[in-house]
């Protein structure tokens, strides 16, 4: 979840490396710092809270040296103060790390014993007095840091300095990713691409276990077991251009307007222009005989695998099951033979949708992911991938990654169906063509933002918020609670329409806002009958439908917004965008912090 940022070369590198950590904030905010080699020595300066105090800090007290490392810090281990901040250093070395060191209280104890003195409550002081123990043993630092590492359980990516040593770095992984940059003369290290895009599009991801030892213009590679490797190294198109907010107030805005063009995009990766035929990569399995899937995620990316479950079953006739990936590795869940397990996330990189993805291998299941990073873990340890074309998401509450996935799960469904004959190829055409509309009514969508705004007052000014949905529609209530809750702390829940009067109709009154996913699909009249059952006990209802279905239930509503009519196998969407604004809008009111919420971190790489 921290971000991590290593430069070794021959300019000053303090401000590249705080202008690599602002790309990098987006992963960790509750504190920061740097560490640079100067005249041999390490030297550190690190701030509690956000990158702003320790640019301020930098500029009150300037930090020379041409080679360093830098940290934004999300809290496991100790609190998110400045004595907790990375770097952590002894007089010898200086580490930052993103992930967890489990025995980290077990070898904290061995080293007191020997005198060792720690001055943190983190997981992470441990690596540095534990290189320091080899070096002080007469170890080379490669040998050191190799021997750290060896006893080192849980998870990490590491970037490493020595004192003394100007043209060395060393980094290393295990469960957490990490790149290697090639620039001119220069060396770098981050814990993604988009750390080091101004710097070099030259990349080498290192693979589970390896850990590479840096100089000023090379990278030796060494795997899990100490022995040379070689990685390759791939360009890049990240550039530091298209991490900008483009005038827009913050990232989660922008990135909800640019969800009609990298629809579009990731349509034109699945769908042919003029057929409308599904085209998905060789998927070493055939959709035809699957006899389940198991689709595994977290958070948002598992409101849309709930989605693609509605599609594949009700399209396809195909059984899905689908669980949360932090409880599915630990069901021991069995597996049927010839199965796919298809595994969503943004980052390609959540730890437990990672663990998740080993389990499903060694149960000799065919495995496919959707991500949006093409040289993720998760991508790379998959037998296929489905790539979202969303571009970087900065913002921490996902939007336009939530809605290709949708795009790329709703070409999944339609390819599985025509395959296993669910559909014919006059069906697949319609789909396809409903799919290909998305796009200009998601322009269309987005011409509410004031109305959603100005709704989005008195969301704001709740302390409950109810989302119905009933079918699709369900997914996306539990999404648009999600997003409340996410970044304007409001307490929201979301639920299937059908099971109010189940025990949940209790929380209705006048003060409580409901916000109803509303189509006219299906399962639209239930919807109705549901939606009079919270009218008829005072709740203030919120409806989100196309005009016939505003017609239905406008009547007695709070407040309705007129959405597009759309194919209802395409509705989930467009609805997605509406519960994205109101969200938005209601942080906006409310003062929060849009784009880095209290408490989160966009890359989860921890359990």
């Amino acid at each position: 979840m921290c971000g991590i940022i290593g430069i070794l070369g021959e300019r000053q590198v303090a401000p590249l490396l705080v202008d690599g950590l602002k790309r990098l904030e987006y992963r960790g905010y509750d504190s920061a710092g740097i560490a640079t080699l100067v005249n041999g020595r390490i030297d550190r300066r690190r701030a509690e809270g956000k990158l702003a105090r320790l640019a301020a800090r930098l500029e009150a007290e300037p930090l020379a040296g041409t080679a360093g490392i830098g940290h934004t810090r999300w809290a496991t281990h100790g609190k998110p103060n400045e004595v907790n901040a990375h770097p952590h250093a002894t007089d010898r070395v200086a580490v930052v790390h993103n992930g967890i060191i489990e025995n980290f209280q077990s070898l904290r104890r061995e080293l007191e014993g020997l005198g060792y003195r720690f001055s943190t409550d983190t997981d992470t002081e441990i690596i540095a007095h534990l290189i320091s123990r080899y070096l002080d043993e007469q170890m080379a630092p490669r040998e050191a840091t190799a021997a750290a590492l060896a006893r080192l359980e849980g998870a990490f990516a590491l970037a490493i300095i020595f004192a003394g040593e100007h043209d060395l770095m060393i980094g290393a992984r295990r469960g957490s990713p990490l790149a290697i940059g090639y620039g001119d003369g220069e060396m770098y290290l981050g814990s993604d691409a988009m750390a080091l895009a101004p710097l070099t599009s030259r990349i080498c991801y290192l693979d589970e276990g390896d850990y590479a030892v840096l100089s000023g213009t090379d990278a030796a590679v060494y795997d899990a077991g100490d022995r040379p490797v070689e990685r390759p190294i791939r360009q890049t198109a990240l550039s530091g251009a298209m991490i900008g907010k483009d005038g827009f107030r913050h990232y989660m805005l922008k990135e909800i307007y640019e969800q009609p063009q990298v629809i579009g995009d990731t349509l034109t990766a699945f769908v042919h222009p003029t057929t409308g035929h599904i085209a998905l990569p060789e998927l070493s399995v055939d959709l035809a005989r699957v006899p389940r899937i198991t689709i595994v995620a977290c958070g948002t990316a598992y409101y849309a695998g709930l989605v693609a479950k509605y599609w594949l079953e009700t399209l396809a006739r195909l059984p899905v099951e689908i669980d949360i990936a932090s409880e599915f590795r630990y069901r021991e869940a069995p597996l049927p033979e010839g199965g796919l397990a298809l595994f969503i996330s943004q980052s390609g990189e959540t730890a437990d949708t990672l663990a998740a993805l080993r389990y499903a291998k060694t149960h000799l299941q065919h495995v496919v992911s959707v991500v949006n990073t093409p040289e993720s873990s998760i991508a790379r340890e998959s037998d296929a991938v489905l790539t979202t074309l969303a571009g970087p998401e900065i913002g921490v509450a996902s939007t336009k990654a939530f809605t290709t996935q949708l795009t790329v799960l709703a070409c999944l469904a339609i390819a599985a169906a025509r395959d296993r004959g669910a559909i014919d190829e006059t069906r697949e055409a319609a789909l396809a063509a409903a799919l290909r509309e998305v796009p200009a009514r998601a322009v269309d969508v987005l011409t509410h933002d004031e109305r959603l705004r100005l709704l989005a007052h008195g969301v704001a000014e709740a302390r409950d918020v109810l989302y119905l949905g009933r079918g699709t529609g369900y997914p996306i209530a539990l999404e648009g609670a999600l997003k409340l809750k996410e970044i304007s702390y409001i307490h929201a829940e979301g639920y299937a329409a059908g099971e109010m009067k189940h025990g949940p109709i209790a929380l209705i009154d006048e003060a409580v806002p409901v916000i109803v996913i509303a189509p006219t699909d299906p399962v639209f009249d239930k919807t109705a009958s549901n939606v009079e059952e919270v009218k008829a006990r005072g709740g203030r209802v919120v409806v989100l439908s196309d005009a016939a279905g505003i017609d239905r239930l406008g009547d007695g509503a709070m407040a309705t917004v007129t959405l597009p009519e759309v194919d209802p196998f395409v509705a989930p969407i467009l609805y997605a965008l509406p519960v994205q604004l109101l969200a938005y809008h209601a942080a906006i009111h409310k003062g929060t912090d849009v784009d880095q919420p209290r408490n989160l971190a966009k890359s989860v790489t921890v359990e």
